[in-house]
């Protein structure tokens, strides 16, 4: 049964009224027009329409639909960036650019039926993904086709897992939460000298990989927290498929579970800027929230003697959107001294991707863990 405050969307098709529900995990509004196209739509046409803000609903063949987005995107990057004079102007230009590429292309929808069905030829059979992402269907609805290939591959990754060598096993994660791709500050976290191995917190674990890391190198007693529903469902899956559920305890909390343990980590979005949508938050933390929110409540949540281990780039820094003083000054205004650094380099294809506007400051990005603990008194 379908929520009032659902968001909807109305058209008009062969001269009747239609309304279904809008589904968009970037929280973009419902499109005011919509017009109804097919195969014989050109893809200036549909770059056009969808540059002016009409959505554009389609009615012909899945796998033309596929094309025809392919070919929009081609035409969004034909169009020439403005040159930047500053990493930070760079990463902001990048950012809206990424913003009007997503509004455009999120501009071609296709219909699902109740069932999550696609009434398009050749069309594939996405109900399981859509389920995952999505619940429970129960009405029709409206989804652009951008957002529904991105909840297909993300189906993909979760049957086939990411492979952590640190584990010697994969980690599956669930659509909408944050895939352990980066797999240099998995090494950091294998290969730092644990504190103690009675209890630690795992602060933020999306998918769970970093607590169950923690428990294989032989901590007894871990609290993972999150505050999303789909990260908290992915890291109890993947915990309870690696026989960790009786050594890893996943809890709802925003940061700290209460009381004290001797190691606490967390591995805070790196980079220190607006969300432009709610999937957004595993890689921006607005105004450092959840990095300052670790630090200051740090020494309060650790025995004495223990570690809070913090897993941080430097990206931020080379974007000139943090600075590695200001870093250091509020550790020490949270009371914290650093006992130990342990850095690595991303091995990630970006990183020598020459095209890539932010080149520079990939190239030289550095991920470090940071061996924090409390100053004496």
């Amino acid at each position: 049964m379908s929520d009032a405050g659902e968001p909807h969307i109305t058209w008009t098709e062969a001269g009747v009224g239609h309304a279904a529900r809008w589904r968009s995990e970037r929280a973009a509004p419902p499109p005011r027009r919509v017009e109804v196209v097919d195969d014989r739509l050109t893809a200036d046409a549909a770059f056009r329409l969808a540059s002016e803000g009409i959505a554009l609903l389609w009615r012909g063949d899945f796998q033309n639909a596929r094309q025809l987005l392919q070919a929009m995107a081609r035409r969004i990057e034909r169009k020439p960036r403005k040159p930047a004079s500053s990493p930070t102007e760079a990463f902001n230009f990048h950012r809206q650019h990424q913003s009007q590429r997503a509004r455009t292309l999120g501009m071609l929808l296709l219909p699902l039926d109740a069932d999550f069905s696609i009434p398009l030829r050749r069309a594939p059979n996405v109900k399981e993904a859509c389920f995952e992402a999505y619940g429970p269907a129960g009405e029709a609805s409206l989804v652009s086709l951008r957002e529904l290939l991105g909840v297909i591959g993300a189906h993909e990754w979760r049957k086939k897992g990411v492979d952590i060598p640190e584990l010697g096993d994969r980690i599956h994660p669930h659509y909408g939460v944050f895939s352990p791709v980066r797999g240099e500050y998995l090494k950091l976290v294998n290969e730092a000298p644990l504190p103690a191995t009675t209890r630690a917190f795992d602060i933020g674990t999306g998918t769970g990989v970093l607590a169950a890391l923690l428990a294989r190198r032989g901590v007894r007693h871990v609290v993972a927290t999150d505050h999303d529903p789909r990260a908290l469902a992915c890291a109890r899956s993947n915990l309870a498929r690696l026989g960790l559920k009786g050594r890893v305890e996943v809890i709802e909390a925003d940061l700290f579970p209460e009381g004290r343990a001797p190691l606490v980590v967390c591995n805070p979005p790196w980079l220190p800027a607006r969300a432009n949508s709610p999937l957004d938050h595993a890689i921006y933390d607005p105004d450092s929230r959840m990095l300052l929110g670790f630090l200051n409540g740090l020494v309060a949540h650790l025995e004495p003697g223990g570690e809070g281990w913090l897993i941080l780039s430097d990206l931020a820094e080379h974007l000139g959107l943090r600075s590695r003083a200001g870093l250091l000054a509020a550790i020490e205004a949270a009371g914290l001294k650093v006992v130990a650094r342990l850095d690595t380099r991303p091995t990630h294809p970006r990183a020598a991707d020459e095209s890539d506007p932010l080149h520079a400051a990939r190239a030289a990005e550095v991920t470090s863990l940071w061996r924090l603990a409390a100053r004496a008194a």
